[in-house]
This record gives C-alpha cells, structure tokens and sequence, in this order.
C-alpha cells in the first residue's frame, strides 16, 4: 500500500519549507525485498516492521550526515548503521585506506603484515588485552568469547545481563530471548540471566549454581550507568567464584572513549569484544583479553587446543587498513569529544521540547549524549509501540530517521539545531497524540517488538 493512500493525519503547524517526503518506489520494492530475503532485511532491526507503514526507505547512498533513497529522499541519518558510523558515511580518509589496500589484494593464504600491525595498534589504542584476534561480527567474538570462558573454566553455564538487548546471534543467546525456535532445549538450559545494576541477583545466580558458571557477559553501560561500586563488585565476585568475566564493547568502544566504557569506569575485564565503529561501517569485529585466556586459541600451550576464530575473512585487509584509519582520525582529532557534544546540544534541546509539552513521563531520552536512545510511554507510562511509530512516522516526514538519536563526526551544530526544530514540531504532535488518541495521528500499524514469538 502506498504512503498516499493511507489515512493521513493533520499535519502540524510546520516549517513552510519542508516537504513531505513519498515513498512510491520504496513501496513497490518491498515485494521484491520479502521474497529473495527472510525478513526483507538481512539485519532484523532494520525490518519492514520496525519502520511504519509505507514509510520504509531503501537507501541507495550516504556521505557524511546524510543519506538518500531510491525515491530521492534526503534524509539526517541518526540511525548510523546501528551505531557502526562514528565518522560519518563515506567518510574520505577511510574509504582511501580501503581503495589504496585494496589494490595490494583483500586476502592471502598466509597473514598479512597488516594484521600484525593492525593487532599492535589495536592493543596499544584501546589498552583493552594483551593478545587479540579479529572477525567481521559482533556476534563472532563474543560467541569465541563464550567458547573460550568455558574451556578455560571447563564449566559449561553462561551468565547474562538481561537487561542488555543483544550480544549474540548464536544459540547461547538466543536461547535468553522469546525467539528459540530452533533451539534445543538442552542448550537452553545453559544459558542464565542476571540483572544490571543488581550485583545481588548475580550473587545468588552463582550461589545456585556453583563451581558451574565459566561467565558473566555483559556490557559495562547501557541505557543507565552502573551505580557507583557495582561493576568493582562484579569483578570482585567473579574473580572469588572463578568466573571469566566479560565486557561486551561492540557498541561503547570507540564510541564512549578510544579505550572503551571499561576505560571511564576503570574496570578491565578478563575478555572485551569490539566492533561497530571500529571499521566505520566496514565489516570488522575484535575479541581481545588476558593473555592466559587468549593464548588457549593458539599454538604454544601445553592444554587441550580450542579452534577460536577461524575465519576465512576475518583478516581481510581492507577491513585492517580501514582500522588503522579510524583509529589514526580519533589519535589525531577530537572524535569523541565532538560525539558527547553534539549529543548534549541535541539532548538539551529535544528535553526542553519535552518539558514545554509536558511530557517527560511519556518521552525519555536515554543513555550517554554519545549513544542516546528514546522511550516513548502511553498515558499510563507503559511503552508504546503505536507511540514509537507515529514519533518516526512524524521525524521521517521532517527529514530524518532517527530509530535512536546517534550522533556522528560529520554533523555540525547547525544540523543539531535544525533537527531540535523539528523535534519541536514532532513533540507538539505527539502530545495532541497522546491527548487524543494516537490512531488519529499514525498512518498504519503500531510497530513490532523484534523479540517475539510469532509475526
């Protein structure tokens, strides 16, 4: 169904130059998209359903702040390939790493001298472990995380912050969330959750299961910070009860400090993983740690052997010489510094559009100005799906797409500013929504929760 053919709300007393955008050819592509990919998407958190209806952009390009559909939208892309663009799209002197090494060849049947120099470098800038090895997924390293915890141990359950949406596409997590299927119900029972901020509830997790638990995973910061000891105190108890301890870093390394969260809590975990914005968009991801756990994935010790990341693009050399750009931009300018900024300019301003409408109970902004995320609550306080649509329905027709509010290096004050206008406008919208009766106001569906049983 085309946009122009659902229910259109009234539309707000708006910037006269705006227009609102169309999604024709979007639209008639998503057929296409559904019947050669489950899903549509091959990352469920860009899904059809996650979107609202007939508002779904498939993008064609970006550069910088920006990026543009097959319809000719320009949108300001807040979404930052779920937080993987720290630097921003096309970003010049990583793109030019990547073309120089690609011309010198992608891949090898012995290492590349890049990987020893991208390894050293790594080490030294995130001071994060001893030894490292790198995957092209998230999902690849804490999975040979988990793997390595349990030969070391030679224990066999896993501990997981519930609290933290996502570390894993493999069965160990998967297991922890509504949408097992497929799953055995043997490896479920492997896989144990404990709460953030609640160092009691992982307490009584190991006291019930002791001598069992080969780790807790876990990232050191979320949405809220960890309450002041908490993560000393999940160290403490780990160390005592023997447990490997892990930081999850894929989001917050690169992003909260070029050492990573476990830096600005000072609290250096046994095995860290990262990626996202490490590669700036490109396909790369590290597990790094203590040498006494790392070194049981290579070839100069006495115990049993463990196969730990054997991937054959793992160390593809484009993705290495992208890295060695990123991390030579953050060395040399204020990346990070920029990125808790912009994100403060624009949390100051979107808050006080939320308090001028009176509406702090029913939108929140959450998390670090460098990582901000949003909630959006019925009258009654509970989170709304409906609400989280018409929020994205309302920020799409003004331009942007912001499922979180991401910041990056290429964005300026001026674009901040512009989008805390239309935040404003979004915000009125919103209230009368919630006055009203939110079906009066969103054209389509409510949007999906991810995790869930059935479609």
């Amino acid at each position: 169904m085309m946009l122009e053919h659902l229910p259109q709300p009234p539309a707000p007393p708006a910037n006269p130059g705006l227009r609102w955008p169309r999604f024709t050819r979007s639209t008639l592509l998503q057929k296409r998209f559904n019947a050669v990919i489950p899903g549509g998407s091959h990352t469920y958190a860009k899904g059809d359903d996650q979107f609202p209806e007939g508002m779904a952009p498939y993008l064609v390009r970006g550069q910088g702040t920006h990026v543009w559909d097959v319809d000719g939208n320009q949108f300001v892309e807040f979404g930052a390939g779920l937080r993987s663009v720290t630097l921003g799209h096309a970003y010049a002197p990583v793109v030019q790493a990547a073309q120089r090494q690609l011309e010198l060849g992608a891949n090898f049947g012995r290492p590349a001298l890049l990987e020893l120099e991208t390894a050293e470098e790594f080490l030294k800038f995130t001071g994060a472990g001893d030894m490292v090895k790198f995957a092209k997924n998230g999902s690849d390293v804490t999975s040979a995380a988990i793997k390595l915890a349990r030969a070391y141990t030679g224990r066999d359950l896993v501990a997981v912050c519930q609290d933290h949406p996502f570390f894993s596409v493999d069965d160990w997590f998967m297991a922890t969330t509504p949408v097992h299927a497929g799953i055995p119900a043997a490896v479920q029972k492997l896989s144990l959750g404990f709460r953030y901020n609640d160092l009691g509830s992982l307490e009584i997790l190991l006291a019930q299961h002791p001598g069992q638990v080969a780790c807790a995973i876990m990232e050191v910061e979320k949405d809220q910070p960890p309450l002041p000891g908490y993560l000393a105190g999940v160290q403490a108890l780990c160390r005592r009860e023997g447990v490997v301890l892990i930081f999850d870093e894929i989001i917050t390394g690169f992003r909260w400090h070029n050492r990573g969260a476990q830096h600005c809590h000072g609290i250096r975990p046994d095995l860290s993983t990262f990626g996202k914005a490490m590669g700036n968009g490109f396909s790369l991801a590290a597990l790094t740690g203590k040498r006494e756990l790392m070194e049981r994935g290579g070839l100069e010790h006495p115990h049993e052997r463990v196969f730990l990341l054997s991937t054959t693009y793992g160390a593809e050399t484009h993705a290495l010489a992208v890295a060695r750009a990123v991390m030579r931009v953050y060395q040399q300018e204020p990346v990070v510094e920029r990125l808790y900024a912009l994100g403060e300019r624009l949390a100051t301003g979107f808050n006080q559009a939320i308090a001028h409408q009176g509406l702090q109970a029913h939108l929140q902004l959450l998390g670090r100005p460098c990582c901000l995320t949003y909630a959006t609550c019925d009258a009654a306080g509970q989170p709304s799906q409906a609400l989280r649509a018409l929020f994205l329905q309302e920020t799409m027709r003004r331009g942007l797409i912001c499922p979180s509010f991401i910041t990056n290096y290429s964005m300026t004050n001026a674009i901040i500013d512009q989008t805390v206008d239309r935040l404003h406008e979004v915000v009125q919208i919103y209230r009368r929504a919630l006055d009203e009766g939110v079906e009066k106001y969103l054209a389509g569906r409510p949007l999906k929760v991810v995790y869930r049983l059935y479609n």
